[in-house]
C-alpha cells in the first residue's frame, strides 16, 4: 500500500500527525538555516570572489519543501478490486509506468516529490536544487515542536544544515544553481576544497569499529561533509537567531551544550555486529556514532561548550580540525 499509494497514505499521516505549527516553525528554522549558510559562505577565508559569487547564487536559487506536496498525485485512474490483490498491484505498477512514459520530452514536474510525507528521511536534489523534508522526520529525536530552540538547531537544524550543504559537497558542487553539471570554480579554490576534504577522508579512515574494520572515508565523503557543514551551519543559525543577546541556561546546561546534546540525541543507534559490518561496505552514511563523534572533535565551539582539553577522548589539535563551510 505504501509503495502504490505513498501519498493517499501520506494525506492521512499528514492529517494526523502534521500540524500547520510544525510547518511554520520549520519554515523559520530552514530560513534561518539558508542565512546562516549565507553569512559563512561570504566569510570563508579560503574562497576566492569568483567561485564565492558562484556559491552565494546557487544558495539563494534553492527551493525548499516542507511536510508535503503542494499538489497530491490523482489516484483516480487506479481500479482497485477488493479481493484482488495482484491484479491491484499490476494496475498500480501499469499506471507508475505509464505516467514515467508520460513525462518523457515533457517539462520537468517541480512539485512532484522523490519521497512519501511519511519517510523518515530528507533529501537533496541537484538537478533541482532543491531541499525536502517529509512531514514524517519532524517528529523526536530530530524535531519537537514543544522544546527549546537550541536542541532543535542541534537535531532539525543540522540535518537541514547537512542537506543545504549536499549542494556544496564533493558530487553536489558540480552542480550550479540551475541545476546544470557545470563548473563554476575556479582551478585555486577547487584545488583547496579538495586538499580539506582529504584531511576528512583521513580522519574517518582513522575510525576503527571494528578489529579487522575501518570506517570508509572516501565512500562517506559526501555524507561527512554534510554532517560536518550541517552541524557547523546549525551552531550559526542558532547564534544568529539570539540576536546578541546571551543564550538562556536550562535544566543546568547552556544553550552551546544543549545544541550538542540535541545533535547527539539525533544519532543514538545500536547495531548488531553483522548489521553494523554491511552498513559500513554498503551505506554511504558513517555509522550514528560517527557522525557525531567525527563532527564535533572538528567543531571549536565544542571545547569551549564542554572544556575539553588535551588527552580527552574527543579531543583534535586544532591544525587537524577540518573546517569547509
Amino acid at each position: 500500500v505504501n509503495g502504490s499509494l505513498g501519498e493517499v497514505v501520506g494525506k492521512v499521516y499528514v492529517k494526523k500527525h502534521f500540524t500547520p505549527a510544525a510547518k511554520a516553525r520549520m519554515e523559520t528554522l530552514v530560513d534561518n538555516l539558508l542565512k546562516a549558510y549565507a553569512a559563512s559562505i561570504e566569510s570563508l577565508d579560503w574562497m576566492g570572489e569568483a567561485t564565492r559569487t558562484e556559491a552565494l547564487d546557487k544558495l539563494a536559487k534553492i527551493t525548499t519543501k516542507i511536510g508535503y506536496p503542494d499538489q497530491w498525485k490523482d489516484y483516480s485512474p487506479l481500479v482497485i478490486e477488493e479481493n484482488d490483490l495482484y491484479g491491484n498491484i499490476q494496475r498500480a505498477r501499469a499506471l507508475s509506468y505509464t505516467r514515467a512514459i508520460e513525462k518523457l520530452g515533457g517539462p520537468i514536474q517541480r512539485h512532484e516529490w522523490g519521497m512519501t510525507p511519511q519517510t523518515v528521511n530528507a533529501y537533496y536534489n541537484p538537478s533541482q536544487n532543491e531541499i525536502v523534508f517529509p512531514a514524517a522526520i519532524l517528529q523526536p529525536p530530530f524535531f519537537d515542536l514543544e522544546a527549546d530552540d537550541a536542541v532543535n538547531y542541534g537535531a532539525i537544524g543540522a540535518i537541514i544544515g547537512h542537506e543545504i550543504g549536499h549542494g556544496f559537497d564533493d558530487k553536489g558542487s558540480t552542480f550550479d544553481g540551475d541545476g546544470a553539471l557545470r563548473n563554476w570554480w575556479t582551478d585555486e579554490d577547487r584545488a583547496e576544497f579538495e586538499a580539506r576534504t582529504q584531511k576528512l577522508i583521513a580522519q574517518y579512515d582513522s575510525y576503527q569499529v571494528f578489529d579487522d574494520l575501518h570506517v570508509n572515508g572516501t565512500y562517506t565523503l559526501g555524507e561527512n561533509i554534510g554532517d560536518l557543514g550541517g552541524l557547523t551551519i546549525a551552531l550559526k543559525a542558532y547564534q544568529m537567531s539570539l540576536g546578541g543577546e546571551p543564550a538562556p541556561d536550562m535544566d543546568g546546561f547552556t544553550g552551546l551544550q544543549r545544541v550538542f546534546l540535541g545533535y547527539g540525541q539525533a544519532w543514538r543507534v545500536k547495531y548488531r555486529d553483522a548489521y553494523l559490518r554491511r552498513l559500513i561496505q554498503t551505506d554511504s552514511h558513517s555509522p550514528g556514532p560517527f557522525r557525531c563523534n567525527g563532527v564535533v572533535r572538528n567543531i571549536p565551539e565544542f571545547y569551549e561548550a564542554f572544556d575539553v582539553q588535551p588527552g580527552d577522548a574527543l579531543y583534535l589539535p586544532p591544525e587537524e580540525r577540518v573546517k569547509i563551510w
